[in-house]
């Protein structure tokens, strides 16, 4: 427990001032390590973000350099009804046809007559048009048996429409095609099955059909009507969905190529994830100049200054991305190595190349990508990425002197307990010798009084 404070009692003396400078003194070398712990933190941060810099980096290397991305294409119609989505596996082409036929679900109404076999006690059955049977409890009324359809697996929603003094189901197929027509029964699926349960007659406002389309139509005996339940053909072109909104009875042309615009997007995403990796070593490693209180020039290192491991990563990545596929410069493809190691895209040069030669782009691109990659996760792997061993191992040191701060904290308090107890005691001791001092003076005065 600290001792209490007695400043200059007997001796005068402001022995908290002389204390607290003396544990400043003391202090020095916690406060050495209190400085270190938190330059070491900065580093740590900046690594971190450094490597997530360059776990992105890897991601968009890997891309440019697999094959399947330089696939890309995309598909444009001459009528605006007319969409389609391609993938990896879609080729270029183009393809004539017209729109014949929209799909649709089926919507029936029930009649009038029939409400009182619609609600109440008893069961009716969906009979879906591949035979499936859903039996569904009626309700107490009309809309609380639409509910319970609704609600069952029929695939088919219900509502109650009152017309004046009526009042009829209106039921809807929720998927179009004619694969998805329906039928009602009043009885159990048992019942329907024995041929035993009622059909309900309902009254079709729209049947349930598929969407048509015709491929080459006008060609004699080459046209071919092709059906979808949707308004969607996934099957006509191999990695290509058509989706059609409108009948068109104009032929409209369907063209698939090859996506331009993904491939600069490709390259030029590259390069600039390259960019902001390497700027941020950079700007990391600068030196920083400022003028000390008694005039000297201080010139300062950056985060990385002392880095090497961050040093290599740099030199790794620059050569990685400017050296030659095959004896072709990454410049002639729109790869720019400028002097100071930097990297720019030059698209100019990248959509001429393109136009010239493809799979001349491709390889230089996916090449020198690929390198990058393999750079970028040796840096950046989760287990034992160089980066990442370097952030382990510097959170290992700030644990480290966090532990011999903790440390220092208890010797310092015990330090100033000492401090505080000796001069405790001085002051005690000086009072007893002021009491000492002040009976000698009065018994040396007795003797002269005497005398």
């Amino acid at each position: 427990m600290a001792a209490m404070g007695i400043d200059g009692l007997v001796s005068g003396l402001d022995t908290t001032s002389l204390i607290n400078q003396l544990m400043q003194v003391e202090s020095a070398p916690q406060t050495l390590l209190k400085t270190k712990q938190s330059e070491t933190t900065n580093l740590v941060t900046a690594l971190q973000s450094l490597n997530t810099k360059v776990s992105s980096l890897f991601d968009a290397a890997t891309k440019a350099a697999t094959a399947s991305s330089w696939s890309a294409t995309k598909a444009t119609a001459s009528a605006s009804s007319v969409t389609a989505t391609t993938s990896t596996a879609s080729q270029p082409t183009a393809l004539s046809f017209t729109v014949d036929k929209l799909a649709s679900s089926q919507i029936s109404l029930t009649r009038p007559a029939d409400l009182a076999s619609l609600t109440g006690t008893g069961t009716i059955t969906v009979k879906a048009k591949d035979g499936t049977l859903t039996e569904i409890t009626l309700g107490a009324d009309a809309a609380a048996t639409a509910r319970a359809i609704s609600s069952s697996k029929a695939g088919v929603s219900a509502v109650a429409v009152k017309v004046g003094a009526d009042t009829r189901l209106q039921l809807t197929g929720t998927t179009s095609g004619e694969e998805h027509s329906f039928e009602i029964y009043q009885g159990t699926a048992a019942q329907v099955t024995a041929g035993t349960a009622t059909k309900l007659d309902l009254d079709d406002t729209r049947t349930a059909s598929d969407a048509k389309i015709t491929l080459w139509a006008g060609t004699t005996g080459v046209e071919k009507q092709v059906s979808s339940s949707t308004n969607t053909f996934s099957d006509v072109l191999d990695g290509t969905a058509i989706t059609v909104s409108a009948v068109e009875t104009t032929p409209v042309t369907l063209t698939v190529k090859r996506d331009d615009a993904a491939l600069q997007s490709l390259a030029s995403g590259l390069v600039g994830s390259l960019g902001v990796v390497l700027s941020e070593i950079t700007s990391r490693t600068a030196t920083t100049t400022s003028t000390s209180d008694d005039g000297r020039t201080v010139i300062t290192g950056g985060l990385f200054s002392g880095e090497s491991g961050v040093r290599g990563l740099q030199q790794q990545l620059q050569s990685a991305a400017a050296y030659p596929i095959d004896g072709v410069s990454p410049s002639s493809v729109g790869f720019v190595v400028g002097k100071d190691g930097t990297f720019t895209f030059d698209q100019a040069k990248f959509t001429e190349a393109l136009a010239a030669d493809p799979e001349k782009v491709q390889k230089v691109i996916s090449g020198l990508a690929q390198r990058v990659a393999d750079v970028a996760k040796s840096a950046s792997d989760k287990v034992d990425g160089t980066l990442t061993l370097q952030i382990t191992g510097q959170q290992a040191v700030v644990k480290d002197l966090g532990a011999q701060i903790e440390n220092w904290d208890v010797r310092l308090a015990q330090r100033r307990e000492g401090l505080q107890a000796t001069y405790s005691a001085l002051e005690v001791s000086l009072s007893g010798l002021q009491s000492q001092s002040s009976w000698l003076a009065g018994q040396l005065a007795s003797l002269s009084s005497s005398s």
